[in-house]
């Protein structure tokens, strides 16, 4: 049953305070621990914060003895009501630069009003002194994290970790996004114009490219994210990038099936192959943009791919 915090007793409220700088301590050490292959200066800055806790809790075990004795109590913050539950932020590999930068602040923040309400509930005055001060320490420690960000942080260090983070982005949403887009756009082709140059209908047209499109989303998906577990590679989780294809293979396919809901088939049909050279030329720029291959050279990639496959569609739904 959980405590109030009001019902906490002084020598609770210590060994409470004692269980909190040593978490606070360990979970900078986890972001510190996590960061440094990818973000070094923020690994750093964390380890800064990590010795900080520490001497908060050694000068609160030090005012525990004086007053209480050896025996520290085991309370913890999920004991107390009134606590946020946190999230295990620091358990997640890949872990983001900014999702730990988050965590650390609002830590901040609540450390910051324990120990205000914890100068309430103290009678002592050597107590109230040293709960004061790392009241303060805390109001400021949000400054001094923007102090070490600032001192360790560099322009070279803050661009060697964009760089990373970008490479990180490239890994585990823009290549697995364009490999889904790219084959939706591409493999649905043939199917989707084969049926319909073969019925010239155009509901039998869109049946077949949203199955396609379906199917191969699906199948793209899990073969994506089967295909390693990103602890050796640092492609981070595989779902989120199974997802990433997935969707992006089913968005490929649908983009030139939905004009086949029109009635019209010759319309759907020039409004589907206005659609495809959109799609292609999309491609051909992503890949440009974020993996530096010549404009020139992904387009005509791209476009004779998709132009053999839309080809292979059109003589088989003609014949």
């Amino acid at each position: 049953m959980l405590k109030k915090f009001k019902d906490l007793s002084e020598r609770e409220i210590l060994a409470l305070a004692i269980a909190s700088e040593e978490e606070d301590g360990r979970i900078y050490a986890e972001f510190a621990d996590a960061l440094r292959e990818s973000y070094p200066a923020t690994a750093q800055m964390f380890e800064g914060m990590r010795e900080e806790e520490a001497g908060h809790r050694d000068r609160l075990i030090e005012m525990f003895r004086q007053r209480f004795g050896e025996h520290i109590p085991l309370i913890r913050r999920e004991n107390v009501k009134g606590f946020i539950r946190r999230n295990p932020t620091w358990l997640l590999r890949p872990l983001g630069v900014n999702v730990a930068r988050k965590q650390a602040e609002v830590m901040e923040l609540e450390a910051e009003r324990f120990y205000q309400k914890a100068i309430a509930r103290s009678t002592d005055a050597s107590t109230r002194e040293l709960l004061n001060k790392l009241a303060d320490e805390e109001r400021k420690h949000t400054r001094t994290a923007g102090n070490l960000e600032e001192t360790l942080l560099t322009q070279t260090a803050k661009a060697a970790e964009d760089a990373s983070h970008k490479k990180l982005f490239l890994l585990q949403i823009v290549q697995p996004g364009l490999a889904g887009l790219m084959d939706g756009s591409v493999s649905t082709l043939a199917p989707l114009f084969a049926a319909a140059f073969a019925t010239h209908n155009s509901w039998d047209a869109f049946r077949v490219g949203l199955a396609a499109s379906l199917g191969a989303g699906i199948s793209m998906g899990f073969a994506e994210s089967l295909s390693d577990d990103g602890s050796l590679t640092g492609r981070g989780s595989p779902w989120i990038r199974g997802a990433a294809t997935g969707l992006m293979t089913t968005a490929g396919g649908l983009g030139h099936t939905l004009p086949f809901l029109l009635g019209n088939f010759h319309v759907a049909t020039l409004i589907a192959i206005a659609v495809v050279c959109v799609e292609l030329a999309a491609i051909a720029y992503i890949r440009h943009r974020y993996m530096d291959t010549p404009f020139l050279q992904a387009s005509f990639q791209v476009i004779v791919g998709g132009f053999l496959v839309f080809l292979t569609g059109y003589l088989i739904g003609s014949s």
